[in-house]
């Protein structure tokens, strides 16, 4: 099959014909129509995520078909096969969405307490595990969703990750009614969205000076719009960061009222610099949001067809991928780049 490889992080993707993979126990095989390009896909080209597995096939926003469904059999209490047991009912033709978390033991401390993002032993689509750059990709079954039939293959392929990262990003900030969202990018569009359908008054917060997407913002419903090193008007009950930028978490945090919550909805943030402890005093908060679990997934999936969230999309061929990182990269892109690789 033809496959986008990283050989080493820091050099381009090379288009190559590699085996097609085989599913095992618990995992179905793919045939991949769309795969969206993230921020993390250039985090790992780039060297900025450590130990990837390589060469890798990267990409963890995928949409495709069902061609093969791998062995299913019983839990017992013996760990390869708890590993697989409550996997959802998929047949040969479904549509399945593969996401960045593809596998948790299903064991530690962590899966046990409800927090299988978190888990010890957790592996990556496009990090750890072989993603979605290529014509096949082999996933663990528990962690495919179905997709909801309103979006097509490139519309839908978004959701997998800006979605279903910033639904998790969204709902730590709890019922807060200012919401700030600092990087208005493909995360921010798809849940201001939603944050506005739900009636929070939304506040963007750009690069100083970028007034086209201030003005899209509010295009969308957003209150206020301006530059990071701008203050709102009103004091923020929460703030969302996507943009990978250190220096916004003290920024965000002097925006909250008290008792307001700062999230980092990135993998990859640069280094924070020092604030002032009044800023986070009046038990204001920082959080990080690490991964997704399958509940992030089936409540998001849920409410983005009813807003109904849009995504807005610019495809490339799978040998274009190395186009689309370097558009991305430099900040070229206006919408999220979704590689088209066996079509709708």
């Amino acid at each position: 099959m033809r496959a986008m490889v990283l050989d080493r992080p820091k050099q381009p993707l090379e288009l190559r014909d590699v085996p097609q993979p085989t599913p095992g126990r618990g995992q179905l095989l793919v045939r991949v129509n769309t795969c969206a390009v993230c921020r993390t896909d250039l985090h790992v080209v780039d060297g900025e995520l450590a130990d990837p597995k390589l060469p890798l096939i990267l990409g963890h926003q995928i949409v495709g078909r069902i061609e093969e469904v791998g062995e299913f059999r019983e839990a017992s209490q013996h760990s390869d096969t708890r590993a697989i047991q409550a996997a959802p009912a998929f047949s040969v033709g479904d549509r399945v969405g593969i996401p960045w978390l593809g596998w948790t033991d299903g064991d530690c401390a962590y899966c046990r307490s409800g927090r299988e993002n978190l888990c010890d032993n957790a592996r990556f689509t496009g990090y750890t595990i072989d993603g979605g750059y290529a014509e096949f990709a082999v996933a663990d079954a528990r962690y495919c969703f179905p997709l909801p039939e309103r979006y097509d293959d490139v519309e839908a392929a978004p959701l997998l990750c800006a979605g279903l990262i910033g639904y998790r990003s969204y709902r730590k900030t709890g019922d807060a009614r200012r919401l700030g969202i600092y990087g208005f990018g493909n995360a921010a569009h798809l849940i201001a969205q939603i944050a506005i359908y739900e009636e929070r008054e939304v506040f963007a917060f750009t690069r100083p000076g970028d007034k086209a997407t201030q003005q899209a913002a509010k295009e969308l419903g957003a209150v206020w719009s301006g530059g990071s090193d701008q203050m709102p008007p009103v004091k923020l009950d929460a703030a969302i960061i996507f943009a990978s930028v250190g220096p916004l978490v003290p920024a965000a945090l002097h925006a909250l009222a008290k008792g307001g919550i700062v999230v980092c909805g990135g993998i990859h943030m640069t280094d924070i610099p020092a604030f002032h402890y009044v800023d986070l005093w009046e038990e204001r908060r920082i959080t990080s949001v690490a991964n997704l679990t399958r509940r992030d997934g089936e409540e998001f999936f849920e409410i983005a067809p009813r807003v109904p969230v849009r995504t807005d999309t610019q495809t490339f061929a799978l040998e274009q991928a190395n186009t689309a990182l370097d558009l991305f990269r430099a900040g070229k892109l206006k919408d999220t780049a979704v590689l088209v690789i066996n079509g709708n």
